[in-house]
C-alpha cells in the first residue's frame, strides 16, 4: 500500500509553468485490455507537466480510483475521481437495442462521463457503478437515466466521446432528439455541472460532429469542455495499446484495427490548444472556453476519500442481535457486546481449565482489558459467531439442522490469545505452547486484529452463505484481485499476436526465471545474487526475429489483464457494501466483490476476514467418518482432536520420515530432517515446522545438533537460556525475539514487537533508531553497550527469518493429528486422502501408489462394497462411486442407500430391478415441486460397468455393455405395467408374468482395454496397471521419470549454458546426461517439419504420472514402425532443458528385458545450496570414504543458479542398494541422491 503514497522525487518541474489545462477523460490499465497507461505513470506524467489536477475515468468501473486518489494527493495533484459509464438505451435491466447506428452497427448502450465533486458524489458514483454490475450487466455494466435521477447529486456530467448518446444522435441526423436529451441532462445536473465534450483524434466522425456539438451547446447555453481520450501516456505507446487490444480480441496484431492515429495520449496544454484547430465552425474562443472549463471543473472537485483510522473502525463493525440478557445498556452496543464477550470468556475458562489459577486469571483480565480498551470486542464476537455456528449442528438463522463443520485449531498470531482460546475461536492452549498475546494485539501497535480462519474445504461456501444470511447478502462480498501480464505471459501473448512460431516462443519463455519476483529486465541483465537465473535472454537481445516482441513485451509487462476473486478474502459491512466501496459481479462465478483490493479495503470501513478452505480438515473429517462408520458397537465415537500429543508410535513414524501425505511434513527434505532430528515431543515438531523455510533452513543443522548433542548448544547470553532452551539455542520464533528484547533491554512486549517488525522490514534509519533504544535499555539492565550490540546483531537475521510461533503451533497440531491417523488408522487415512483428491487425476495415482507401498490394497468400484467416497472394507480401500466420471453424487448416494436399506445386490438384473424403482423429488428456483425422477440414469450404469462396478456379480463387462440397455428397457416395462395395474392373475398365483431376461453372452475384453476404460472414467488405473509386469525393471533401471524430469531438465540447461559461456557453444547441444525412461506410450502425434521430414511427439506414462516425448526425424524414421500406442517401451535419450515443459528426447529404443541385467555404475549426489565451504560437507565425504561398492560418485552443485557436475576422487566408490541411497539422502547438505 505504501506505493500509493509515493511522492515522486525524480521530477524537477519547478521551472515548468502550471498548466492551464486539466485532463478529464483518462483511461488506465484498469479499463482491462483497453488501456495501456498505468495509474502511477499517469500521475507521474501529470506532475511532469505541472497539471494542477487529473481525472481517472475508466470504462465501466472504479477499480483504480482509490489508489489514484492516494497517489495524486501524495504528489500535490487534485484527484478527480470519475468513471466512463455505459448508459442503456432503455432500462438498464432490459436488453433493448439502439434503433439507429452508422454502417448498420447498432449497440445496446452509450458512453457517459461522470466526475465526483465531493464525498456525496463519490458515494453516489459508488452506488451507480455497483448497480451497473449487479442489475444492469448485458455485454457491459449499464445504468440508465432513472438511476441517474436518483444518484446524480455531487456529480458532474460530460457528454463523453463519439460513443456518447448526443454525438450518436447528431451523427445519425436525429437533431431534435439530441437537443431533447441534452436538455434532459442539463435539467438534471444543473447548468454548471453538465458539459458538452469536444474531442479530436483525427477520426472522421469526431471532425464531423464537433461543429454540431458546438452549435447545440450554444443553442442550449450548455458549457463546452475539451478532452483527450487518453489510453496511453506517451505518443510512442500507441503500438503497445494496439497490441493490448489484439491480446484482448485474440487476433494477430496485423489484423487489429488501430484506435486511430497515435493521438490517445496525455498531451500538453499547447498540444491540446491545437486539436480543434482548422475544424470549420470552431474558433479560438470556443477552444479557450473549452480549455478554461477544464480548470473550472477541476476547481469544483474537492474529494478526499475518507479512510477510517483503527479507532474509528470499531464503529463500522457489522452487528448481530445479542441475547436479551446482554442488552442492558440500551443503545450502547459497545458496552453490551463487552458484557457478552466477558460472559463467553468466563464460560470458556471453566470448560478449558480444571483449575483457573491466578496466572490464568491475570492473563485473561489483561487480554480482556486490551480488547475492550481498543474497542475490538465486536471483532471477536463476529469471529466467534461464525466459528460457533460452524461447530454447532443447528442453523439458528434459518432454524434447521446442519452438519458439524470442522474449523482449524488456529491460524496466525491469533492462536496466541487466551481469550480466543476460551471463546472457542482457537483450540491452542497459549500456556502449553508459551504463546504471546502481544504478537497478536498490542495497544502500542494500533491495528485491528486479524483472525484468519481455516475451515473444512468442503464447507467453506456454507459458512460464507451463513455470513450472508446473518448480515444480509448486500452487506457481504468477496474481494477483487487483478491478473497482470507477467514476463512469461507477455512473451506468450506478444509472440502469439506477432505470429512467431510457438516453438520459438516457448524457448524464450523457458529463459524467464521461475522466481515470482522476476521481471523481463532481469532476463536481459547479468545474473545477480538476488536473481541468479537472470540474463538468459541476453543471447537473443539483438536477434531481429524477436526485436519487436521484446519491445512490446517490455511495455506491456505489468498491465492488468483481468479481474478475479481473492481465494479466501471476504468483507462485511455494517450497511450495504456500496455505502463503503463500489462492488462488481465476477463474470465467471456470478459472485459479488468489492472493486478495491485486499491491501486497501479495510480503511474504507469494511471488516475483512480470510475464509480459508483447508483440505487437511476435510481429510481428518473423512478419516474420522470411516473409522466411526466401522467402529464396534458400544465403543465411543473417535475424534482425533482428543488423542494425546505424547503417542510414542506417532513420534516413531515422524522419526522414520514416514510422512508422505502428512500435513506440512511430506516433502522429501522434511522427511530427511525428521530422520535426523528423531523428534520425541510436539515442541520439536513445532520448531521444525517453523525452520523448514528458505532462510531459517540454514539453522536446521544447528537445531538438530543441539537436540541430539546438548554440548553443542550455545546461548548469546546465559540469561537467555530460559527463552531459547526449547529450541536448543536457535532463535526460531518471532516471539523469542520479543522475549530477548524484553530480557536484555527491558522492553515491554508491545515495544519488543515493534522492534521485531522494524528488524524484519530492514529500513536502516528505523533500525538504527531502534538499536539506540535497545542499547540504552540494555545498559539500564546492567549489560555493556558492546554486549548489547553483539546480541542485537545476532537478532537481526532471526527477526527477518523467525516464524510466528502461534501459527507454527496450530499447524503442527494438525500435522500431529494427521500423523496419528496414518500411524494408527493407515487404511482409513489413505482412503481419506484419496477422497480429498477424488477429482484430481494428477494426485490420485500418487496416493494409490503410496497406499500399495504401505501394503494396503486399493480396489476398483464395486456396487456391493463402495460407498459414495472412498471406504475401507476388510482392510482394503474401495474406490468411491463419486469419483467416477458421469456418475454424479446423487446417483452414487442412491445406490449406497438402496444397498444399505435392502441388502447387497444379487445380480446385475437385481440391481436394475431395484434401482429403476427409485425416485427422488426436487423443487425449481421458485420452490415448486418438480415431477419425481430416477436419480440413476443410463450413463451412471454404463460408467459403473466400465469401471468394474459389477465385476463381482454374474456377468463380465463385455456382456453387460452389450445388454444393459435392453435390461433397463425390460425392467422399465415391468415397472410401467405394475404402475398401471396390469399385473397378471398368473403372478398373483405365483406364476411369473415375465420370463427372465435372456442374455447375449460374449467373451471378456482384453485386459488393456478394461484398464483403459477405468483410466478414462476415474483418471487412473485401479484394478491393475499396464506396467505391473515391468515394476522391477522400472524401479531398478529407469533414470528419468515423471517425478524427476524437471530436475533433469535444469541440469541439462545449466550444463548447456556453462558450455556456451566457456566459449564452446558447439558442445551445448550435446549437454545433459544420457538417461533411460520406461513406460507406456500414448498420444503419439506425428508432424511434418518445414523441411518435409516426419517427426513425432508423444506422452510416456509411468506409475505416478506422465512426461512429454520428442522423436526427431532421424530417430522417428527408425522407430515409427516399432512404436505403437499403449505399448510399453524403454527409451534411451536426454532431457531437453530449453523448453518451459521439459521433454525427453528419444535417441534409441532399448531392449526392456535386457535392461535388468545391466549393472548400476554411478551414484549422483545433488548438494544443497546452503553449504558455505568444504568443511560443511566433510561429514558427507568422510561417510563416502568409509564404504565400498561398484559406483563412481558425481556431485551436482548449484553455484549462482548454474548447476555444475563434479566427479569425486577415484578413492570413493559406493554401494547402490536402496538402503544406502536413503542413508546418503539423510546426510547434511544432501538435497537428493540417485543411481544411474
Amino acid at each position: 500500500m505504501a506505493d500509493w503514497f509515493e511522492k515522486f522525487k525524480d521530477i524537477e518541474n519547478e521551472g515548468v509553468p502550471q498548466s492551464n489545462f486539466v485532463h478529464l477523460h483518462v483511461h488506465s490499465d484498469y479499463s482491462l485490455l483497453d488501456g495501456h497507461a498505468k495509474v502511477r505513470d499517469l500521475v507521474h506524467r501529470a506532475k511532469e507537466l505541472n497539471m494542477p489536477a487529473l481525472a481517472l475515468t475508466d470504462h465501466g468501473n472504479m477499480f483504480g480510483v482509490l489508489n489514484f486518489e492516494h497517489l495524486c494527493h501524495a504528489n500535490g495533484i487534485n484527484p478527480i475521481v470519475g468513471e466512463e459509464f455505459y448508459v442503456a438505451y432503455g432500462k438498464h435491466t432490459e436488453q433493448e437495442q439502439v434503433p439507429y447506428g452508422r454502417n448498420g452497427k447498432r449497440g445496446y448502450y452509450f458512453h457517459l462521463i461522470l466526475l465526483c465533486k465531493n464525498d456525496t458524489g463519490y458515494k453516489n458514483m459508488s452506488w451507480l457503478s455497483s448497480i451497473a454490475y449487479t442489475d444492469g450487466f448485458y455485454k457491459r455494466p449499464r445504468i440508465d437515466f432513472e438511476l441517474l435521477e436518483k444518484y446524480h447529486e455531487g456529480l458532474i456530467c460530460c457528454s463523453a466521446c463519439i460513443a456518447g448518446e448526443i454525438p450518436q444522435l447528431l451523427l445519425n441526423d436525429r437533431i431534435e432528439e439530441a437537443y431533447e436529451v441534452a436538455k434532459k441532462y442539463q435539467n438534471l445536473f444543473g447548468k454548471d455541472s453538465y458539459y458538452i465534450e469536444l474531442q479530436n483524434h483525427g477520426l472522421e466522425d469526431q471532425i464531423e460532429v464537433a461543429p454540431k456539438l458546438v452549435k447545440l451547446a450554444k443553442d442550449l447555453d450548455i458549457p463546452l469542455v475539451l478532452t483527450n481520450d487518453i489510453h496511453y501516456v506517451k505518443k510512442d505507446d500507441a503500438e503497445a495499446q494496439n497490441a493490448l487490444k489484439a491480446i484482448g480480441f485474440k487476433k494477430a496484431l496485423k489484423d487489429t484495427i488501430p484506435m486511430g492515429g497515435p493521438e490517445f495520449y496525455m498531451k500538453t496544454e499547447s498540444e491540446m490548444r491545437q486539436v480543434l484547430a482548422g475544424i470549420p465552425g470552431i474558433d479560438d474562443s470556443v477552444i479557450q472556453e473549452a480549455m478554461d472549463n477544464t480548470l473550472k471543473i477541476a476547481s469544483m472537485c474537492d474529494l478526499t476519500i475518507h479512510q477510517y483510522s483503527t479507532p474509528e473502525l470499531k464503529g463500522t463493525l457489522p452487528r448481530f442481535e445479542l441475547p436479551v440478557e446482554f442488552q442492558t445498556h440500551g443503545d450502547d452496543y459497545q458496552s453490551n457486546q463487552n458484557d457478552y464477550v466477558r460472559h463467553i470468556v468466563e464460560e470458556g475458562l471453566k470448560k478449558r481449565y480444571k483449575e483457573i489459577t491466578p496466572e490464568i486469571r491475570a492473563r485473561a483480565e489483561y487480554e480482556i482489558g486490551i480488547i475492550f480498551s481498543m474497542g475490538f470486542s465486536g471483532y471477536f464476537l463476529i469471529v466467534w459467531e461464525f466459528i460457533n455456528w460452524s461447530k454447532s449442528t443447528y442453523d439458528n438463522v434459518n432454524k434447521v439442522k446442519k452438519p458439524y463443520m470442522p474449523i482449524g485449531p488456529g491460524r496466525g498470531s491469533g492462536a496466541g490469545s487466551l481469550v480466543a482460546y476460551c471463546m472457542g475461536i482457537t483450540d491452542i492452549d497459549p500456556f502449553k505452547f508459551g504463546l504471546r498475546f502481544e504478537r497478536f494485539l498490542s495497544p502500542e501497535r494500533v491495528a485491528r486484529p486479524a483472525c484468519d480462519v481455516d475451515m473444512d474445504f468442503d464447507f467453506r461456501q456454507d459458512i460464507i452463505k451463513h455470513t450472508q444470511d446473518l448480515y444480509h447478502p448486500e452487506n457481504v462480498g468477496h474481494i477483487v484481485t487483478f491478473g497482470t501480464l507477467k514476463p512469461k505471459n507477455c512473451i506468450a501473448d506478444v509472440g502469439r499476436i506477432l505470429e512467431i512460431p510457438l516453438s520459438e516462443v516457448n524457448m524464450l519463455k523457458a529463459c524467464v526465471p521461475d522466481n515470482p519476483k522476476a521481471k523481463l529486465k532481469d532476463c536481459f541483465n547479468p545474473p545477480t545474487e538476488k536473481m541468479p537465473d537472470g540474463g538468459q535472454l541476453i543471447p537473443y537481445k539483438d536477434d531481429p526475429r524477436f526485436t519487436k516482441l521484446f519491445e512490446l513485451a517490455l511495455k506491456l509487462e505489468g498491465c492488468i489483464r483481468n479481474t478475479g476473486l481473492h481465494a479466501s478474502g471476504m468483507v462485511i459491512g455494517l450497511t450495504p457494501l456500496p455505502d463503503w466501496a463500489p462492488i462488481f459481479k465476477d463474470n465467471r462465478t456470478g459472485e459479488v466483490a468489492v472493486q478495491y483490493t485486499m491491501d486497501i479495503i479495510e480503511p474504507c470501513g469494511l471488516v475483512k476476514f480470510d475464509y480459508l478452505g483447508l483440505k487437511t480438515l476435510s481429510l481428518i473429517r473423512y478419516a474420522e467418518d470411516i473409522i466411526n462408520k466401522h467402529r464396534p458397537e458400544g465403543t465411543p465415537e473417535f475424534s482425533v482432536s482428543e488423542v494425546p500429543d505424547t503417542d510414542e508410535e506417532t513420534y516413531k513414524l515422524f522419526s522414520r520420515g514416514d510422512t508422505v501425505a502428512i500435513f506440512q511434513f511430506e516433502s522429501p527434505g522434511m522427511q530427511k530432517w525428521m530422520r535426523a532430528l528423531q523428534p520425541k515431543q510436539i515442541t520439536d515438531l513445532v520448531a521444525m515446522n517453523a525452520l523448514y523455510r528458505p532462510g531459517p533452513m540454514d539453522y536446521i543443522q544447528t537445531f538438530v545438533d543441539g537436540k541430539n548433542d546438548p554440548s553443542t548448544v550455545k546461548y548469546p547470553d546465559p540469561c537467555l537460556e530460559g527463552i531459547l532452551k526449547e529450541t536448543y539455542g536457535v532463535m526460531v520464533y518471532q516471539e523469542q525475539i520479543m522475549q530477548v528484547s524484553q530480557r536484555i533491554a527491558g522492553f515491554s512486549l508491545g515495544a519488543a514487537d515493534m522492534l521485531r517488525r522494524a528488524m524484519g522490514k530492514k529500513k536502516l534509519e528505523v533500525l538504527m533508531g531502534k538499536k539506540a533504544e535497545f542499547e540504552e535499555g540494555a545498559v539500564k539492565e546492567g549489560f555493556t553497550k558492546e554486549h548489547a550490540d553483539k546480541i542485537f546483531e545476532i537478532m537481526i537475521p532471526f527477526a527477518n527469518y523467525g516464524f510466528n510461533k502461534s501459527h507454527a503451533a496450530a499447524y503442527t497440531v494438525l500435522a500431529y493429528r494427521t500423523g496419528y491417523l496414518k500411524c494408527h488408522y493407515a487404511a482409513e487415512f489413505m482412503a481419506a486422502n484419496l477422497t480429498n483428491e477424488i477429482t484430481s487425476t494428477d494426485t490420485l495415482p500418487v496416493y494409490i501408489e503410496e497406499a500399495k507401498k504401505m501394503g494396503i490394497p486399493v480396489d476398483a468400484p464395486d456396487v456391493n462394497r463402495s460407498d459414495v467416497n472412498f471406504d475401507v472394507v476388510d482392510g482394503h480401500i474401495v474406490f468411491g462411486l463419486r469419483g467416477i466420471k458421469g456418475m454424479g453424487e446423487g446417483a452414487a448416494a442412491a445406490i449406497v442407500h438402496e444397498r444399505e436399506a435392502n441388502g447387497p445386490f444379487e445380480s446385475f438384473s437385481n440391481f436394475i430391478e431395484r434401482c429403476m424403482k427409485l425416485k427422488e423429488t426436487s423443487t425449481d428456483e421458485n420452490g415448486h415441486l418438480l415431477p419425481a425422477k430416477n436419480p440413476i440414469n443410463k450413463k451412471a450404469i454404463e460408467v459403473l460397468i466400465k469401471t468394474g462396478g459389477f465385476d463381482h456379480l454374474d456377468k463380465n463387462r463385455a456382456t453387460l455393455l452389450l445388454n444393459y440397455e435392453q435390461v433397463i428397457a425390460y425392467e422399465e416395462k415391468k415397472n410401467e405395467d405394475s404402475t398401471y395395474g396390469q399385473a397378471s392373475l398368473f403372478e398373483d398365483a405365483g406364476i411369473k408374468e415375465y420370463a427372465d431376461y435372456t442374455w447375449d453372452e460374449c467373451e471378456e475384453m482384453p485386459k488393456m482395454e478394461l484398464l483403459n476404460m477405468e483410466k478414462d472414467l476415474i483418471g487412473c488405473f485401479v484394478s491393475g496397471h499396464p506396467l505391473d509386469d515391468y515394476r522391477k525393471v522400472i524401479e531398478n533401471c529407469a533414470t528419468c521419470s515423471s517425478q524427476n524430469i524437471d530436475r533433469c531438465a535444469k541440469e541439462t540447461k545449466a550444463e548447456s549454458e556453462a558450455l556456451a559461456a566457456s566459449g564452446k557453444p558447439w558442445l551445448a547441444k550435446k549437454a545433459g546426461r544420457t538417461l533411460i525412461a520406461i513406460g507406456m506410450v500414448n498420444n503419439i502425434r506425428p508432424i511434418m517439419t518445414k523441411k518435409g521430414t516426419r517427426m513425432a511427439f508423444g506422452k510416456l506414462a509411468d506409475f505416478k504420472g506422465e512426461m512429454d516425448l520428442t522423436f526427431f526425424p532421424k530417430t522417428w524414421e527408425l522407430l515409427e514402425s516399432k512404436i505403437h500406442p499403449e505399448g510399453v517401451y524403454a527409451f534411451k535419450g536426454k532431457v531437453d532443458g530449453s523448453r518451459e515443459t521439459p521433454s525427453f528426447i528419444v535417441d534409441s529404443l532399448e531392449d526392456i528385458n535386457a535392461l535388468e541385467t545391466k549393472a548400476v555404475t554411478s551414484l549422483h549426489i545433488q548438494v544443497e545450496n546452503g553449504f558455505k565451504n568444504e568443511r560443511d560437507i566433510l561429514k558427507l565425504t568422510d561417510f563416502l570414504l568409509g564404504v565400498q561398492g561398484n559406483c563412481n560418485v558425481f556431485f551436482h552443485v548449484d553455484i549462482g543458479g548454474k548447476m555444475f557436475t563434479v566427479r569425486a576422487t577415484s578413492e570413493i566408490s559406493t554401494p547402490s542398494t536402496p538402503e544406502f541411497i536413503q542413508s546418503v539422502k539423510d546426510l547434511p547438505y544432501v538435497h537428493d541422491a540417485w543411481i544411474d
